[in-house]
């Protein structure tokens, strides 16, 4: 996914030089002094016929209605609120403005300034402290029915609408289209009509400045209130270094769950908020957004780049495999909602943290293929069990199939060597290609058989060697059966393949342990005398003690390998024997101590054969033990 973004050319890792984060507001001017032209939205002139006594009607009309609400005239106007107290006195107050903003336009082409123009500017000024001042207040009161995160989850599947023909509707007239509306939502939909209503007035008016200036002090403030109960924190590096395994982990899973609930909700909803509220310019909404949402998205986005920094364990790429998969998870949401140019850096930085995941899990492969190849343990497995090396590896690689998805996106970019697709035949991709994250699995295995076959030449008895090679690959396979993701991957025929390699190494181990103790029977062919026969059975006895107690204190930790392996010795042994001890045994009827000379019989073989490869309980549990510790030491965990 990530590769595929890249490919498209939709963005760029290096911002522009100069990016400007702050919105400009050179077409809203501050009216501290006085009243112009150019301070109003663009739009169609009013019409220069427009009667003066129509224009002084609209002067004085304004004047009784924003005079009457003057936060300077009385307490009550100063304590109360026009929108929570008389909504149908608000959408007048907004009427009158757009009526005074009429009348403004045509005094100021007058060929001299009149007393009406400084009135109606002093009007206006009056009005849009009022609306300030309503602003405000809409805002501050309504911090919990407008949260993000209500607002989401809100507009995400419902939207609302006045029946009213102007600005600011009545409760009466507030629809939710398709269901009925809650009390909560009744008031998160009036607050942001309402607030849309004014904003709107404001802007047109050439006061968005102030307008804008109150709503990011406040939805900031909400914003970052929101990450910080989510548990969004600035760290440094040197903060996450000092973390144990199991703090670092705790803080990795909480940033996963906050970052779901900040990208889909909270920034989302501020969004939404935003883009509602300054509806009547998508330029001063995209700054707004910009400003409310930088700082906590960039603490929020950067966090990653904290992790992929310390690499003090390499169990972490696991950790960074699920942060990637978070990203991948998430794009979508965070590129429709850091879509504008004010919001690039915004994006930059998602991008820059998800590309640094990348690059770090793909290094961490390297370092784990190579900490395979100089593994120089003189570690010897007791009994030719399994060794701690196969057993780390495999269940490393069996948990990175687990994350084939991200695997698959990052190792797009990382095509492997011809060498490793030459050694390997896998299930083919549609494209009749081999998938790279199969490649780079079944070449970790190699690796890791290739180090068992060195591993294997420390024994000093070959056929214990087998036997280890045996149990090891065996132990393999198996893995790769149990892991459906990691048997997906590598296919049955690579299963199969493996299978054929236990059976051989199985059979190269009873042949060289077996050997001797074959041999030590005549042939069916060959005529034996008593005496023969009776050198026969001390050669058996000698041949067959000594193969028994060497291999009671090994093990072959798969049942079904180890049942296996005794049949095909039994089947092997036990009939050769048989027919000796019936054809000769009668010979030595009359030897003395005859029990000493024919020690088994052809039962007694099949009884000691089924007590071997089972090992001792205190070499299995102190292997086991001192397994796991060398596994970890093989590994660096």
């Amino acid at each position: 996914m990530l590769s595929e973004y890249l490919k498209s050319g939709s963005t760029t890792l290096t911002p522009r030089k100069g990016m400007s984060c702050l919105f400009s507001f050179s077409h809203v001017k501050n009216h501290s002094s006085s009243y112009t032209p150019s301070s109003t939205s663009t739009g169609p002139k009013p019409s220069p016929t427009l009667s003066l006594s129509m224009m002084e009607e609209n002067i004085e009309t304004a004047e009784s209605i924003i005079t009457k609400w003057d936060p300077n005239s009385s307490s009550y106007t100063k304590l109360t609120s026009i929108f929570q107290s008389s909504r149908k006195e608000a959408k007048q107050l907004l009427k009158s403005v757009k009526d005074l903003r009429s009348a403004m336009h045509v005094l100021v082409h007058e060929s001299s300034p009149s007393s009406k123009l400084v009135l109606a500017q002093n009007l206006m000024q009056t009005a849009m402290k009022r609306l300030e001042r309503e602003f405000y207040e809409i805002l501050s009161a309504n911090r919990r029915h407008l949260d993000p995160e209500s607002v989401s989850s809100r507009t995400s599947s419902r939207s609302w609408t006045f029946n009213g023909e102007d600005e600011g509707g009545s409760e009466e007239e507030l629809e939710i289209v398709g269901e009925s509306i809650t009390e909560v939502e009744r008031v998160s939909a009036l607050a942001m009509v309402d607030l849309k209503s004014i904003a709107d007035c404001m802007i047109s008016s050439g006061y968005g400045h102030e307008c804008v200036k109150i709503y990011k002090v406040i939805r900031k403030s909400i914003v970052e209130e929101g990450l910080y109960r989510l548990g969004i924190q600035q760290l440094k590096s040197s903060q996450i270094h000092k973390m144990d395994s199991e703090g670092l982990e705790n803080i990795i899973m909480n940033w996963m769950d906050a970052a779901k609930i900040a990208v889909k909700a909270l920034f989302h909803g501020e969004k939404v908020l935003c883009d509602h509220v300054f509806s009547a310019s998508e330029t001063i909404a995209d700054s707004c957004f910009y400003e409310i949402t930088k700082e906590g998205a960039t603490t929020l986005f950067r966090f990653p780049e904290l992790i992929v920094k310390n690499k003090k364990c390499w169990e972490r790429i696991f950790w960074q495999l699920e942060l990637y998969e978070v990203f991948s998870d998430l794009w979508p949401e965070i590129e429709s909602i850091f879509t504008s140019a004010s919001t690039q850096a915004i994006k930059l930085q998602a991008l820059a943290s998800w590309l640094k995941l990348s690059d770090s899990v793909q290094s961490s492969l390297s370092v784990f293929e190579s900490t395979i190849q100089k593994d120089s343990s003189k570690f010897l497995a007791p009994g030719g069990r399994i060794h701690p090396l196969t057993q780390s590896v495999m269940n490393l690689v069996s948990s990175l199939a687990d994350h084939h998805g991200a695997l698959s996106d990052i190792l797009a970019d990382y095509p492997p060597p011809k060498n490793q697709v030459s050694h390997f035949k896998s299930p083919m991709a549609d494209d009749g290609s081999t998938p790279a994250v199969t490649v780079h699995l079944a070449w970790l295995i190699l690796v890791l058989m290739c180090k068992l076959d060195m591993k294997a030449e420390i024994y000093k008895d070959a056929s214990l060697s087998y036997l280890f090679l045996a149990n090891n690959l065996q132990f393999i396979v198996e893995k790769v059966q149990q892991t459906p993701n990691l048997k997906l991957l590598l296919g049955e025929d690579w299963v199969a393949e493996h299978m054929k390699k236990v059976k051989l190494y199985a059979s190269n181990y009873e042949s060289t342990a077996w050997t001797k103790v074959l041999s030590s029977l005549p042939e069916k062919s060959s005529e034996t005398s008593p005496e023969m026969a009776k050198e026969c059975f001390k050669r058996f006895n000698a041949a067959f003690e000594e193969a028994y107690r060497k291999q009671t204190s090994w093990i072959v930790e798969d049942r079904k390998l180890r049942d296996d392996v005794k049949v095909s010795i039994e089947q092997k042994l036990v009939p050769r024997y048989q027919e000796f001890y019936d054809t000769y045994l009668v010979m030595q009827s009359g030897e003395k101590n005859l029990e000493l000379l024919v020690r088994y019989s052809p039962d007694d073989l099949g009884n000691h054969l089924s007590d071997l490869f089972h090992g001792t309980s205190n070499s299995v549990s102190s292997t086991t033990s001192s397994s796991l510790l060398a596994s970890q030491r093989c590994l660096g965990i």
